[in-house]
């Protein structure tokens, strides 16, 4: 991998399930240091987009490469620097701390000091068995593993499904303290208020490919998100409310406002081809 090579590079990629077409010529790359927000409908791919970056679906055309090397490959040299979380994960039959020993064995990276504090501050047991953990309580430990093997590229689909508000809190905050210089994470979610403040860069996809991905700063530059008592005709999206119009619109004046990503969503998807040229400059 080149020193100024994205961490991922996806070109001109096709995918379909038979008859079913998910990705035509979808290009993007994602690079170190970032903590990526993909977001979409149910439906749309976000979890297939995962399986082709970690080299479980092989795309029909196209090519998808993670640190330099072509994921459909599954090359050893990839693969220990890469960990998949799913978002339904089948708890083996035995302690959650056995589960990571036998498991980290091929992550040279693995920090097993880090794992054990992880599950302290989730409040997991490491001693427990996996299988009879709660759901909530078994995505934890499987969060705290992933997060202690410090792999360069740390694909997530849905982590924040099964937690209750304070893991929720948690979870931000554990996924903040461990991303690095060196790392991609790639969280795949339809909870977008559940990791607001945390995701960086937005990657939001439709059913006919990518509809922007962006920096929060480059969001914040085009669009304006604000209040005002009457509804502007220019607005990509609004929501009525007791103070007037939470509106979504072209920031022609550079004024600074606060990306509110489920607004930012729902403008995305109303207005698909207009954002796509406008994230795309």
């Amino acid at each position: 991998m080149e020193k100024n090579e994205p961490t991922v590079r996806i070109e001109n990629l096709r995918f379909s399930y038979r008859k079913h077409l998910v990705f035509e010529n979808l290009s993007m790359s994602l690079e170190a240091g970032r903590i990526y927000g993909l977001l979409g409908e149910n439906g749309v791919g976000k979890t297939t987009l995962l399986r082709i970056i970690s080299g479980l679906l092989r795309p029909k055309s196209g090519d998808c490469s993670v640190l330099g090397i072509r994921s459909s490959s599954r090359n050893p040299e990839m693969l220990k620097d890469l960990y998949f979380i799913p978002e339904i994960f089948i708890a083996p039959p035995i302690p959650v701390r056995r589960f990571a020993q036998s498991n980290s064995l091929l992550y040279p990276g693995y920090d097993n000091a880090m794992f054990e504090r992880l599950c302290r501050t989730f409040e997991v047991d490491a001693s427990s068995r996996f299988d009879r953990l709660s759901q909530g309580q078994q995505k934890k430990a499987l969060i705290s593993f992933a997060l202690a093997l410090n792999t360069r590229v740390l694909l997530m689909d849905e982590p924040s499904n099964g937690l209750d508000i304070p893991s929720k809190t948690t979870l931000r905050r554990v996924i903040s303290e461990c991303a690095t210089e060196d790392r991609v994470i790639v969280i795949s979610t339809h909870q977008v208020r559940d990791l607001e403040n945390l995701i960086d860069p937005i990657v939001i996809l439709d059913r006919e490919g990518m509809i922007l991905n962006a920096s929060v700063e480059d969001i914040s530059k085009k669009l304006l998100f604000t209040t005002a008592p009457t509804l502007s005709p220019e607005a990509y999206w609004s929501e009525s409310g007791l103070n007037g119009y939470y509106q979504v619109l072209p920031n022609r004046d550079e004024a600074d406002s606060r990306v509110n990503l489920e607004a930012l969503f729902n403008a995305a998807l109303k207005n698909k081809e207009t954002f796509k040229t406008l994230f795309s400059k």
